[in-house]
């Protein structure tokens, strides 16, 4: 796919979910004696995630773990479209998209291990941090050259923003837009 092609895919989008292990940290799983489960999360990927919300682009995790330390991070980035413990992605994705009634071509999703790929099928920007497995990378339209809590999240929020004709900088000083009906 062109550089072109790609640009006009980005500049569609309204919505980018985002799948958390591997994605929005590096996948390691660091836990305590007391069996308490901690993760790293990248700054710059949650910087990018604010300019998402300032742009009007509505973010999401999708997520197969249920973890506080991910509805902290959720909270934190002010996502509230959070889809914790979910046995089947599809089943959330649908419930988000319907509930903004989005087409599939104005939904981004990243995912990086084999239960990503039925959401990755579906949209219109399917994305892979650098680190994600052989077959998600080959269904992907994207995939981001850092890894995933690495900054992939950031790069790919670049790349919408950018493809929306946004200046990064002068986005970043405007207050956030809201939605209706969120």
């Amino acid at each position: 796919m062109s550089d072109l092609e790609l640009k006009a895919i980005a500049s569609k989008i309204k919505l980018m979910a985002f799948d958390v292990d591997g994605v929005m940290t590096s996948g390691s799983l660091i836990f305590d004696e007391n069996g308490i489960e901690y993760k790293m999360f990248n700054v710059h990927d949650g910087q990018g995630i604010e300019l998402l919300h300032k742009a009007g682009i509505i973010p999401a995790i999708i997520t197969k773990r249920n973890n506080g330390t991910v509805a902290h991070r959720a909270k934190i980035l002010g996502i509230t479209e959070l889809k914790m413990g979910v046995k089947n992605k599809i089943d959330a994705f649908e419930e988000i998209r319907e509930k903004y009634g989005l087409s599939y071509d104005e939904i981004s999703y990243m995912g990086d291990d084999l239960p990503d790929i039925c959401v990755l099928e579906k949209v219109g920007l399917a994305c892979a941090p650098a680190n994600a497995v052989d077959e998600v990378k080959e269904v992907s339209r994207f995939v981001t050259s850092k890894a995933g809590g690495k900054g992939a999240v950031r790069e790919l929020c670049e790349l919408v923003l950018k493809s929306q004709s946004h200046d990064l900088r002068t986005l970043l000083e405007t207050p956030a837009k809201v939605r209706c009906g969120t």
